[in-house]
């Protein structure tokens, strides 16, 4: 029912590239958000999640994040995760458009799962290399082996608590982070204060399932008022932030 609520607030105050009146996220919205271009690669991103679809074996599986609205047991199913949990279609298509847009060269990932997302991050952009971050064994195992099957090279996959992973993390900074791991307003959180000094000026973060509960909601007002955020497009399922200091702080509300 929250999100029901929700989804008709952002209806009603949402608007598409007519609304905007920055330069910068005009031109993000009209060629990459809304470019309609059938690209070659959309097909190995159906091809990936297709086999998933088609896998029927099952993984025990330790969930460290806000749980399962689907899932009584942690035995699972690999096509019953892929179809419940994993990015749609439409969004993997538009996180490939996203980093083909913006040609990241070195991407960060909480949350690797089933790797639907992360192959979508790798293959945005060739030079991109993409470290993604999983807590549970059984699952970094499996998809260590999607990746090695789809014949995906520019993947560094980290088998650990996220916490863990951050504290250790190599990079100074990282040009996209993707958080699709643990939706839970304190984790959310202390995630982006970990991770906020590894922003540049031109990093992008993106925030999956904004609306997933009152508490996520609450973590996404937050994260837009920070001091070093300038720019935020809501787009409901997903809430993206940038660091722009030539930019007028601003919120914008896209429906897509």
């Amino acid at each position: 029912m929250f999100q029901i609520i929700e989804y008709i607030k952002f209806l009603l105050r949402s608007t598409n590239q007519h609304g905007v009146h920055s330069p910068f996220v005009y031109d993000f919205v009209t060629k990459c958000f809304y470019d309609d271009t059938k690209y070659d690669v959309y097909s190995s991103l159906s091809e990936y999640r297709k086999s998933l679809l088609n896998t029927k074996k099952q993984i025990e599986i330790s969930d460290f994040g806000a749980g399962s609205r689907v899932f009584n047991s942690n035995l699972r199913a690999i096509n019953v995760m892929a179809k419940n949990s994993g990015s749609t279609l439409k969004r993997t298509k538009l996180l490939f458009r996203i980093v083909q847009y913006f040609k990241p060269q070195h991407t960060l990932e909480l949350g690797t799962s089933l790797g639907i997302a992360t192959q979508a991050l790798a293959l945005g952009y060739s030079e991109n290399h993409v470290t993604t971050i999983e807590g549970c064994k059984n699952i970094s195992d499996f998809t260590t082996q999607q990746f090695n099957r789809f014949n995906i090279n520019n993947i560094h996959l980290i088998n650990k608590k996220f916490d863990k992973a951050l504290s250790e993390l190599q990079n100074n900074n990282y040009d996209l982070v993707f958080f699709d791991g643990n939706h839970n307003r304190e984790a959310t959180l202390e995630y982006f204060n970990m991770l906020i000094d590894k922003a540049h000026n031109d990093s992008i973060f993106i925030f999956d399932d904004i609306y997933w509960s009152k508490e996520m909601a609450e973590a996404w007002q937050i994260i837009k008022t920070h001091s070093k955020v300038t720019v935020s497009i809501d787009t409901f399922f997903w809430g993206m932030i940038f660091f722009r200091k030539e930019q007028a702080k601003e919120n914008f509300t896209i429906r897509l």
